[in-house]
């Protein structure tokens, strides 16, 4: 007999959502983005399921790889498989045809499942449905003897259903490095008005039943939803989406705690944005980060496909290619140049200037999450009443220039050229080129 969840007791002070930066920083926005051109270097996201196919929970088993949807279609939980995390995939149909619970739920909103291979063979199922009495979504669990399926609802009554708290949406399975499993899900408060809260709650090793009370790790009074959690190293990182899910405002961020139960930081800047993409995936969530990849939806012509993308770890810290990540010049190393502070409309109100010696450099370093083609956007103002440039080097090879048209000074512009990057951190140098500018910052894509 499955334990139902009753309303939780936990008090939660709010989480606004900001919070000290963490290096590398993920750029959700840029001062000229509209107006810079797109330089040929950036690769974006895969759109590897090129149907509806939102929220994706993936994992991959003996060298094939899985993927399952919300309800579309295709029927109450779509499944698609590929040879290779990077496609082609192939739609399977339902792995779920008879639909959600009879005895508690009715199909028609089976949201965001999360499948999870158990150690004796079997897989478990957790999956977001219609709860028929009161009308919320709730939790509940099915199982299967295949990833494919067919999974087969279990219990009569849903696994978490906090209705006087919205109810409850988006399991995901997580599995400590001791071996203890949990369930990271979201009451629904933004339904009904009130606070949404992302929870940790441990459950037995089939992650069919609920052990231990409910730990409550971010609260929101806006949208905080579709949670991901993973370890690297002693960090853990908990991935979560935010804003509406209709639209390009949709997004990806993350927070980070040295303990399950926290405290959490939650990242000053989103980790993935439509913006960020500079367009190319829109409303960028419902993010599965799975090893060196990550599983996202993004809106195209009314459907949410399923796009992968690279991750690299920065220090354990998550970069994803084409994402811009933002670097102050200021925080790299000056050579025969001056840190000029109160720097009137740069980031962070300074930057580097008097680059205006032959051996006058300003140097930071950069991360790639895999080797190959980048865009560098340099943020910069141009006083000198002509076009100027600077030198670039990478790993100490020329990698030719960045020219910069006059903008007058203090006032803030970006240049993009495209670049060549070894996997991990590379060492970017901007020297004496010609006339005269100041560098704000790089952002790296």
């Amino acid at each position: 007999m499955l334990r139902r969840l009753l309303a939780a007791t936990v008090t939660v002070a709010a989480v606004g959502f900001s919070a000290v930066q963490a290096a590398p920083t993920q750029a959700a926005s840029t001062q000229t983005q509209a107006v810079v051109p797109q330089a040929g270097g950036a690769v974006f996201p895969s759109d590897v399921v090129t149907r509806d196919f939102p929220d994706p929970d993936v994992f991959e088993q003996d060298g094939t790889w899985y993927a399952y949807s919300t309800n579309n279609d295709l029927g109450h939980v779509p499944v698609a498989t590929a040879a290779s995390a990077d496609g082609p995939w192939t739609t399977r149909g339902d792995a779920m045809p008879a639909g959600p619970s009879a005895a508690w739920a009715k199909p028609g909103r089976t949201w965001a499942p999360d499948v999870y291979p158990n150690s004796d063979g079997t897989y478990t199922l957790t999956y977001t449905a219609w709860h028929k009495v009161s009308g919320r979504q709730c939790i509940g669990v099915a199982t299967a003897t295949s990833p494919r399926g067919p999974f087969t609802s279990v219990g009569t009554e849903p696994l978490i259903c906090p209705l006087d708290l919205g109810g409850a949406i988006d399991a995901n399975t997580f599995v400590d490095t001791d071996g203890t499993r949990y369930l990271v899900w979201k009451n629904d408060g933004n339904a009904i008005s009130k606070p949404s809260t992302l929870w940790l709650t441990k459950t037995t090793d089939n992650g069919q039943t609920l052990v231990g009370d409910n730990a409550a790790l971010l609260s929101s009074n806006g949208i905080a939803e579709a949670p991901d959690l993973v370890q690297r190293g002693s960090r853990y990182l908990l991935f979560f989406s935010t804003n509406g899910y209709s639209d390009c405002n949709y997004q990806t961020t993350y927070a980070t705690a040295i303990t399950l139960t926290g405290p959490w930081t939650v990242q000053q800047r989103p980790l993935l944005t439509t913006d960020s993409f500079d367009g190319n995936v829109c409303g960028p969530g419902g993010a599965d980060v799975v090893g060196d990849k990550v599983f996202l939806h993004g809106w195209v012509n009314g459907s949410r496909h399923m796009y992968v993308g690279d991750v690299g770890w920065a220090n354990d810290w998550p970069v994803v290619r084409g994402s811009r990540v933002r670097t102050e010049a200021e925080s790299g190393q000056l050579n025969r140049c001056l840190l000029r502070e109160n720097s009137a409309g740069a980031s962070g109100g300074r930057a580097v200037g008097y680059i205006d010696f032959a051996d006058s450099w300003v140097e930071n370093r950069v991360f790639a999450p895999v080797a190959g083609g980048y865009t560098l956007h340099v943020g910069y103002a141009n006083g000198s009443q002509g076009t100027a440039s600077h030198t670039l080097s990478i790993n100490g090879t020329s990698q030719g220039s960045v020219s910069y048209p006059f903008t007058g000074w203090n006032q803030w512009r970006q240049s993009s050229v495209p670049v060549t990057l070894r996997a991990g951190w590379n060492t970017v140098r901007l020297g004496k080129g010609t006339l005269y500018t100041e560098v704000d910052y790089l952002e790296l894509q």
